[in-house]
């Protein structure tokens, strides 16, 4: 009887843990699904590495000539906001003078007569 057991444990201890054709799935796939993948998508061309940089280096460029464009442009139109108040502030102290030097005279002129 343990003749019998021995084989039977062996060929047991033998087989795999799982059997793989047990476990093996059957994709389908519909014919509408087919017609759709069989349309190859358009190959795209590999950017080389000097093409790459090339294009790296103008963008750059490009993006660093505009931001400094427009930070020396801001930077004008503040200086130039500032000289034009200066200028009307030296205008209004050039006009409050020659309306004093003005009363000063009439009042030189005035003095004069009087005498």
């Amino acid at each position: 009887m343990s003749s019998r057991l021995v084989p039977s444990a062996l060929r047991a201890c033998s087989r795999p843990a799982f059997q793989p054709q047990q476990f093996a799935r059957n994709f389908r796939t519909s014919p509408s699904s087919l017609e759709t993948s069989s349309a190859a998508l358009p190959l795209r061309k590999p950017v080389g590495a000097f093409r790459g940089g090339l294009f790296g280096f103008l963008l750059g460029t490009t993006l660093a000539g505009a931001g400094t464009y427009y930070y020396i442009l801001d930077e004008y139109r503040v200086s130039n906001e500032l000289l034009t108040e200066d200028i009307y502030a030296l205008q209004a102290a050039v006009h409050s003078v020659h309306n004093y030097v003005s009363s000063l005279e009439e009042k030189v002129d005035a003095m004069q007569k009087k005498k």
